[in-house]
């Protein structure tokens, strides 16, 4: 599974649930039509998150490198629905940063063959 991470910020006046319903509508169509394996949205409790990094953290579930990147050629296509659906989070926040990682090992990882 890879994990594509984007930790953010509310634009202001922006208030938290209207982004939590253009999440779930958006990450809920990528799903649909299977783009997307699922997702998770936190939120940092008592202001302990990642210093420069949001307020905010959402974590995207593929299957695969394959799967990201059909996800993402759907998005650049720039056509509705998914481009509205886009609109209306990406209208939403601010500061964003992106990381992408998998789980590990991987499952195709062997051992005792190592040269390192």
């Amino acid at each position: 599974m890879d994990l594509y991470h984007v930790y953010f910020d509310l634009k202001p006046g922006v208030r938290d649930m209207v982004l939590v319903e253009n999440l779930d509508r958006y990450m809920g169509h990528l799903k649909s039509e299977g783009l997307i394996f699922g997702w998770r949205l936190t939120r940092a409790k008592l202001g302990f998150g990642l210093r420069g990094h949001g307020d905010f953290h959402l974590v995207i579930e593929v299957r695969d490198l394959a799967q990201l990147e059909a996800a993402f050629q759907r998005v650049a296509s720039r056509r509705d629905p998914v481009e509205g659906l886009h609109f209306g989070l990406n209208s939403l926040v601010a500061n964003p940063v992106f990381a992408l990682y998998r789980d590990f090992p991987d499952a195709v990882r062997q051992t005792g063959e190592e040269k390192f």
